[in-house]
């Protein structure tokens, strides 16, 4: 009775989620001439994958197992089902090779359609193994799962989306591959770093330095910046080129309560 009660409300949960996690991505790439619901992370990851149906599948797969082990062990679900899983397995039931974009990833109708199918099928699936697995074996899936689960991320992952950075031409593997490599010596992981690089050089390629890419460009200058100053990274190179660190620089991160010591 209580697997059974799980799954109702699991199908009941998951369908709403998936209706607007599937929407949400699709109307992002309409702003602003309509609201968006979503974020710049899952808009920049599904662009990357280019409305390529094994792409899109392979991506949400790879955070999957992650999601899974989270489930598995913590009893939590992890962001990415919502962010990453659900849109992207969404857009990979309509994505077919010779099919615009426009009338699959960036339909709002269908994509909230199979966003409730695969966020039903996901949410039961995570909730129903997360309840049956007994205590005993929880510990042993995680250490199973979460290695597993990191191994995607970091550093298949990485490289698949370098790989696809690369493949798309000469400015966009370019782009990708520096802020690839800033982004894994700043934040640990280079996918969003290629991300970022692929969606400048893309528009680069597309629209020349307009307003939008050279917002877009400073922006993300500042971005790392600034995470590269509150992580402290500024403070580590230093210190491992065996540079002194001046005074003021400490001091200022002292005072703005960010990384380094």
């Amino acid at each position: 009775m209580t697997l059974t009660l799980i799954l109702i409300e699991s199908i009941i949960i998951g369908g709403l989620v998936g209706f607007a996690a599937g929407a949400g991505a699709a109307r992002m790439f309409h702003a602003p001439t309509v609201q968006g619901m979503g974020s710049f992370r899952t808009l920049g990851e599904l662009n990357a994958c280019a409305g390529d149906s094994a792409s899109h599948f392979s991506f949400g797969l790879g955070f999957f197992f992650n999601a899974w082990a989270s489930a598995v062990g913590a009893g939590t679900f992890s962001q990415d089902v919502s962010h990453r899983i659900i849109p992207n397995w969404a857009a990979a039931v309509w994505c077919r090779k010779g099919k615009p974009i426009e009338t699959t990833l960036h339909n709002p109708k269908k994509m909230a359609i199979s966003g409730m199918v695969v966020g039903i099928i996901v949410v039961s699936f995570l909730n129903l193994t997360s309840a049956a697995i007994p205590q005993s074996l929880q510990a042993i899936a995680i250490k199973v799962l979460v290695p597993a689960a990191n191994l995607l991320i970091n550093p298949v992952m990485p490289v698949l989306f370098w790989l696809a950075a690369l493949d798309a031409g000469k400015r966009t593997g370019v782009y990708g591959t520096i802020f690839g490599g800033l982004a894994h010596l700043i934040m640990g992981n280079a996918v969003p770093g290629v991300v970022l690089g692929i969606l400048i050089g893309k528009g680069v390629d597309e629209n020349g330095w307009g307003r939008l890419t050279t917002t877009l460009f400073v922006s993300v200058i500042i971005l790392f910046v600034l995470s590269g100053f509150f992580r402290g990274f500024d403070l580590t190179l230093l210190q491992q080129f065996k540079l002194g660190v001046p005074g003021w620089l400490q001091g200022l991160h002292q005072m703005m309560g960010a990384g380094g010591k």
